[in-house]
C-alpha cells in the first residue's frame, strides 16, 4: 500500500484522485470549515487543522511514498495582488519545503513530489517564482518537470492547472514517464517559455514528464445540472429579464442562438465587469459550448457562477448548484458537501479536479511509486 501526506487538504479531493491503493498518513488544512468537510468524508484519524507553519516533525509520522501539496494560488494568480512566493498565502510553499527537508534528514523523504497551483506561477514576478521552486526541488535533491493539465479534458469544466511532480534523484526513473522533448497536450507554449527562462544549472534536472492523452470526453454539462436542486432556486422571470439585461448584444445573440436551436441548452453565465465607452459596466457573460466556466471561490455575488437553461422560448436561470459544482469537480454522488451554499462553493472552488489527479497516478506516480516500496509506517 502506497502512502502519502495531503498539504493544503481542502476537502481531500487529491486523497479522492489517488484511490484506494493509497494510505493517508497525515493531512493538513488551516481552514476549519474545509477540515469539517475533510473529517465528514475522510475521518479526522490522520487530520491536522493548523497552519502548516505550527507542524514539528512529530506531526509528521513514517516514511511518505508522496506529498501532494496544492498551495494556496492567491498571490500567484492573474486576479491576486501580485506577492508571489513572498505572499502571506503562497508564502507558505516555503515552510512546505522546510518540512521535506526535516524529513530528508531524517531519511524519510518521500519518493515523488506533487505541486498544484495555478498557471499565473509560470510567469508571476517574471518567472522568478517558478525558477525559485525549481531550485528549491533541486536543492532538495529531486529531479523534476511540469505539465500543464485542464480538467476539460476529463469533465465539462474549463479548468487549466501547473502540475508540477518531482522525483528523487537517487530513484530510478522507470520507462514510460518521460519523453525527450514538450509533448502535447500537457507542454503548452506558457510551459516552454518558463523552462527556456530557466538559469542552466536548474535546467539539468528537468524531466518532460510524458503521459497518455485521456479518451475523448463524451460527458456535457448538460449532463450534470439539476432540475430540481437543493442548493438554490430558480430565478423568478423578473430576476431572469434582469439578467438577460445585463448581456450585450454579443451575448443576447448567443441567447437567441440558442432559442432556435430547437433543443435543450444549458449555458453558463459569470458576471463581469467591463469599461464601456470609458464606463464601467457590469456584464453577464454567457457560454455555449458545453463547459463550465472554472469554479472560483466566492468572494462576492459577481464570482459564483450561474446557469441558463433555453429550450424553445423557455428560458430558465439560477446560480450553479453546490452538486454540480461537486460533479464539475469529479467529485462521486457520495461525497457530502456542507450544507452552507457559500462554504460548499468555496471548498468545490478551491479544490484540484479528482480525474486530473487520478490520470496522474495511473500514468505518473503508481509507475515512479512500486507497490510494495517502503512497508514500515
Amino acid at each position: 500500500m502506497r502512502r502519502f501526506y495531503e498539504f493544503f487538504a481542502g476537502g481531500g479531493m487529491a486523497r479522492a484522485g489517488l484511490g484506494t491503493g493509497w494510505t493517508c498518513l497525515l493531512a493538513n488544512d488551516f481552514d476549519a470549515k474545509k477540515g469539517a468537510s475533510y473529517a465528514r468524508n475522510w475521518g479526522a484519524e490522520h487530520l491536522i487543522v493548523d497552519d502548516i507553519r505550527n507542524l514539528g516533525p512529530d506531526d509528521m509520522p513514517g516514511q511518505p511514498d508522496l506529498i501532494w501539496g496544492s498551495f494556496p494560488c492567491q498571490d500567484l494568480s492573474l486576479a491576486g495582488m501580485g506577492g508571489g512566493l513572498k505572499g502571506a498565502r503562497s508564502g507558505t510553499f516555503w515552510p512546505f519545503v522546510h518540512h521535506i527537508q526535516s524529513l530528508r534528514d531524517e531519511n524519510r523523504a518521500p519518493a515523488v513530489i506533487a505541486l498544484e497551483n495555478v498557471l499565473g506561477t509560470l510567469t508571476s514576478h517574471k518567472g522568478k517564482d517558478f525558477t525559485a521552486i525549481c531550485r528549491a526541488l533541486r536543492d532538495l535533491g529531486y529531479r523534476f518537470g511540469a505539465l500543464v493539465m485542464d480538467a476539460a479534458l476529463f469533465v465539462p469544466q474549463s479548468r487549466p492547472r501547473l502540475i508540477i511532480v518531482a522525483m528523487r534523484n537517487d530513484l530510478p526513473l522507470p520507462k514510460g514517464v518521460t519523453a525527450t522533448a514538450p509533448q502535447e497536450p500537457w507542454h503548452n507554449k506558457a510551459l516552454c517559455n518558463a523552462y527556456d527562462a530557466l538559469p542552466k544549472a536548474v535546467q539539468k534536472h528537468w524531466q518532460w514528464w510524458d503521459m497518455p492523452q485521456p479518451p475523448q470526453r463524451v460527458l456535457r454539462f448538460a449532463d450534470l445540472v439539476e432540475d430540481q436542486p437543493k442548493s438554490t432556486k430558480w430565478h423568478n422571470k423578473s430576476e431572469t429579464r434582469t439578467l438577460l439585461s445585463m448581456m450585450s448584444e454579443v451575448n443576447l445573440a448567443k441567447v437567441e442562438t440558442a432559442k432556435a436551436s430547437g433543443v435543450r441548452m444549458v449555458g453558463t453565465i459569470y458576471k463581469r465587469t467591463r469599461v464601456e465607452h470609458g464606463i464601467k459596466v457590469q456584464r453577464a457573460e454567457i457560454r455555449f459550448d458545453e463547459i463550465a466556466g472554472c469554479l472560483r471561490t466566492p468572494a462576492g455575488g459577481s464570482s459564483r457562477q450561474l446557469i441558463m437553461v433555453v429550450e424553445n422560448d423557455s428560458i430558465r436561470s439560477r446560480l450553479i448548484s453546490t452538486r454540480e459544482t461537486a460533479r464539475l469537480m469529479g467529485l462521486p454522488e457520495t461525497y457530502q458537501l456542507p450544507e452552507r451554499y457559500n462554504e460548499a462553493y468555496h471548498l468545490t472552488g478551491d479544490g484540484v479536479a479528482v480525474p486530473v489527479v487520478r490520470h496522474l497516478t495511473k500514468h505518473l506516480f503508481e509507475q515512479m511509486i512500486p507497490a510494495m516500496q517502503g512497508q514500515t509506517a
